[in-house]
């Protein structure tokens, strides 16, 4: 008499974005029975937005400067790493039909720049795998027997599957389906959080309304912040940002984003130092500054000796005094290190990612992976958990690899002994 054919594992995936997609393939690869339930029309809503502008999907750069790219849970994060990074991201793509290019920066990029491509055919792939989507499903929770339950357009429907991946993002572009509904949940059953916060976002700074009014949405390029690490350590980097009407945001705030907002939350506000001319040394700017001028204005003495001018001038008139502004000691000192203080973190619906959320103190980073100690059998990925990182395809790369992470750990558990 033959043995009768062991039964299916069945688990749900709740949340469609880059970790959640991962967790399937994995899952489906392996044999297992996957439904993925999204709140959605369609799944990778925040994905297809993140690649408008050109779909930055991971970065060339080596370990271990990659890995320290997560800061604090760099540890943690390396764990993930250690089965999918940035070159296996590259492969996981190429087999996917979809060629790639490093750019001058480091970050790697789809040849075609768009994400739509990417993601039509990895669905393409999980459907032809077996997975099951279930769009317009929002979670609620667990009903009291345990089963998940969710809100449809045709009425409440409960599941029981034999494992659950929550990997519904963090709380930033709520529109898109992350919007942090998940937290009460899990508080709910003890699930250690930490308070979500905005990431890679701009910071408030209260222009005057002439200042706003005339400099609004100019771009300061060819600059460098210098600012103060977690630690208390000064750092220094080149690159670009934009003012905006109330503050500044773009890639180089962006970067510097963890830093200040712990700042701001310890003492109220944080101070960054602006070089206008990084590409000057302090000498050279003092010696153009203090050059006699004649009968020159100083706005016309600074645009021809220095190159300063529009934004970068008004920002100087705007951070300093008038007297100030006429001491050639003073102003060169400024044009190399302008005081800027920080005074909010933008709200966190506008931010690229949120930073907090279950804490990996909560996990069974050990044998399970991702599961939470406190429901067995219920994994979660992505921005859910309590890490951040940079744009540059630091962001993307860790949620793919904390999918896989989440899928290891879920086969592990229903591989355990009975």
């Amino acid at each position: 008499m033959e043995n009768a054919a062991a039964p299916i594992s069945r688990v749900a995936i709740i949340g469609g974005g880059p970790a959640g997609l991962m967790a399937a393939e994995l899952l489906c690869a392996a044999g297992v029975s996957v439904d993925l339930y999204d709140a959605m029309p369609s799944v990778g809503r925040k994905f297809l937005l993140a690649g408008k502008g050109g779909m930055n999907i991971t970065h060339s750069e080596a370990n271990p400067a990659f890995v320290a790219r997560y800061g604090a849970r760099a540890p943690e994060i390396a764990q993930w790493l250690a089965h999918f990074d940035g070159t296996a991201v590259r492969a996981w793509i190429h087999a996917l039909g979809i060629d790639t290019f490093i750019g001058s920066s480091g970050r790697v990029f789809p040849t075609d720049m768009k994400a739509a491509p990417l993601l039509r055919a990895w669905l393409q792939r999980l459907r032809a795998g077996g997975a099951r989507m279930h769009m317009r499903h929002r979670w609620l929770g667990w009903d009291g027997d345990g089963a998940l339950l969710f809100d449809t357009p045709t009425g409440r429907v409960a599941a029981r599957p034999h494992a659950t991946v929550l990997a519904l993002g963090g709380a930033s572009w709520a529109r898109l389906g992350s919007d942090g509904a998940w937290v009460p949940l899990l508080r709910q059953r003890g699930v250690e959080l930490a308070p979500l916060a905005p990431a890679n976002c701009g910071f408030d700074v209260d222009w005057s309304a002439h200042f706003s009014a005339r400099h609004a949405g100019a771009p300061l390029t060819t600059v460098a912040l210098a600012w103060l690490d977690s630690g208390g350590a000064r750092q220094y980097r080149q690159g670009q940002f934009v003012v905006t009407a109330g503050g500044v945001e773009g890639s180089l705030i962006y970067a510097i984003s963890g830093a200040v907002r712990e700042q701001i939350a310890r003492d109220g506000s944080a101070m960054i130092a602006l070089d206008l001319l990084p590409d000057w040394s302090a000498d050279k700017v003092a010696r153009e500054v203090g050059r006699a001028r004649g009968a020159r204005s100083l706005a016309s003495h600074l645009q021809s000796r220095l190159g300063i001018k529009g934004v970068k001038s008004g920002l100087l008139r705007e951070c300093l005094s008038k007297d100030d502004m006429e001491d050639p000691v003073t102003l060169a000192a400024a044009i190399k290190a302008l005081p800027l203080r920080l005074l909010r973190a933008r709200p966190i619906d506008e931010a690229i990612s949120s930073a907090g959320g279950v804490r990996f103190e909560a996990l069974a980073m050990d044998q399970y992976q991702t599961m939470l100690r406190v429901c067995p059998g219920t994994f979660v990925a992505g921005e859910m958990i309590d890490w951040e990182a940079p744009t540059g395809g630091y962001l993307l790369t860790a949620c793919f690899a904390s999918g896989r992470a989440a899928a290891r750990g879920v086969l592990a558990w229903l591989a355990r002994a009975p």
